[in-house]
């Protein structure tokens, strides 16, 4: 973010009474954690009914399936039934799993470096070099997967508006055959908040690529996250990309970690029947299935799409105010100073906070020595690299309100005097 309309002499007017205020806030011996996008316990209490919902002689699914015993390597029919209309996808191109989406997609990685995809010549690990794109700001943990494995990261830009620069995918995919694939978070993103539009999956879908295996692992993780009236829709990729001849394209992940439990819920995934396939025939070396039973009780739970949304909505309505908050406050001590600006989700679980450049570094440095703990400046970034230094990742759904009034108030005073020191640094 630029400096270019920031007035360092407005701001210097107020330094005494900023540290006066921080030292007042260290005073306090806080410990809020707005690290990572955890539910609240409210919102968890929300489930709670899952755990004991099954009686001891309720465990057949419909399809007469001894949900206690082994079988149902890509899920029992009633939950791939739900799911295959929680993802959007036909029943046969839907595989339910066990409680991570995260294991989803490090187990696609790892069987492509191990075995190559379904659409591979050779495993990737005998390539001299894979790549991914990774649009940025984006999910910490995607980046670490790649970097698990030795692939390269190259960062995308995410604009303003949501979308990843398409024109530089469509420019680097098409002349590189070492691109294999790409990961997003295409709905209420993670951490901008923000949605893919309709044209950019249709290019995504339609464009050429060096690798015949290229492939786009779609986190949907938010795929149902509302926080307003206002719902965002995207379109169906893997309909696209059936519509271009390349079925194979796409995966399409989705859980109830933040529906249901988080680490406790069920996860699932999209693809095309050949990818199905394929996945059941590694899947069938790892295990037998996974917890049939767990599966069961979302079932039941559930019921089916509108059973999740009505449950959504209450969670919506725990997050609502904590949303607010973080942009009330924000507003009321940065807002007209041109020192930060910040995403007003209609979704999600993160705020995108960018401030002037070298300044996320030490603004999560000095809320922490404040009692404020945030994600680590960059860790939004491929390597951990944010190269302007600008980019703070705001979780507010684990703190309490007033917590987060706090905390917003102390990262609102931190943003000044960095600011201040940054741009003085400039002056001298």
């Amino acid at each position: 973010m630029s400096s270019s309309q920031t007035d360092l002499n407005l701001l210097l007017e107020n330094v005494e009474q900023l540290t006066k205020r921080y030292q007042a806030f260290q005073a306090q011996g806080l410990k809020l954690d707005m690290t990572r996008g955890k539910p609240s316990a409210q919102q968890l209490d929300l489930s709670n009914p899952i755990i004991s919902i099954l009686s001891n002689q309720d465990y057949l699914d419909s399809s007469g399936l001894d949900c206690r015993n082994y079988g149902g390597l890509s899920g029992i029919s009633d939950a791939k039934e739900l799911f295959s209309e929680y993802l959007e996808v036909e029943l046969n191109e839907t595989f339910v799993a066990g409680n991570s989406s995260l294991g989803l997609m490090h187990d696609l990685v790892a069987r492509c470096m191990s075995h190559g995809s379904v659409d591979s010549a050779q495993a990737w690990a005998k390539e001299p070099v894979i790549k991914f794109l990774c649009p940025a700001p984006g999910y910490d943990r995607h980046f670490s997967i790649s970097q698990h494995f030795g692939i390269e990261m190259i960062t995308i830009k995410l604009l303003d508006n949501g979308d990843p620069d398409i024109d530089e995918i469509e420019r680097l995919v098409a002349q590189d055959a070492s691109i294999k694939g790409m990961w997003f978070v295409p709905k209420y993103g993670n951490p901008s908040g923000l949605s893919v539009s309709d044209a950019v999956v249709d290019r995504l879908a339609a464009m050429k690529c060096a690798a015949i295996d290229f492939k786009i692992i779609w986190d949907n993780a938010y795929h149902v996250h509302h926080l307003t009236a206002d719902k965002v829709i995207i379109k169906d990729l893997l309909k696209a990309c059936k519509q271009q001849g390349y079925d194979n394209r796409v995966f399409i992940i989705g859980s109830t970690s933040k529906i249901s439990f988080a680490g406790a819920g069920v996860a699932a995934l999209g693809a095309s029947v050949g990818n199905i396939k394929w996945i059941e025939k590694h899947a069938s070396i790892q295990m037998i299935g996974s917890d049939k039973i767990n599966q069961l009780r979302h079932v039941r739970f559930f019921k089916n799409m509108d059973g999740i949304h009505q449950h959504m909505e209450k969670h919506a309505s725990l997050l609502r105010p904590k949303f607010s908050a973080v942009d009330t406050i924000l507003t009321e001590n940065l807002s007209g100073k041109a020192i930060a600006r910040w995403s007003k989700p209609k979704g999600g679980y993160f705020i995108n906070l960018d401030l002037l450049d070298n300044c996320a570094t030490k603004v999560v440095k000095m809320a922490g020595e404040a009692g404020v703990v945030l994600t680590a400046a960059g860790a939004t970034f491929p390597y951990g690299n944010d190269p302007q230094d600008s980019n703070i990742r705001i979780a507010p759904s684990l703190p309490s309100l007033v917590e987060i009034q706090i905390a917003m108030e102390i990262l609102s005073v931190c943003i000044e005097l960095v600011t201040i020191q940054v741009l003085s640094s400039h002056t001298a």
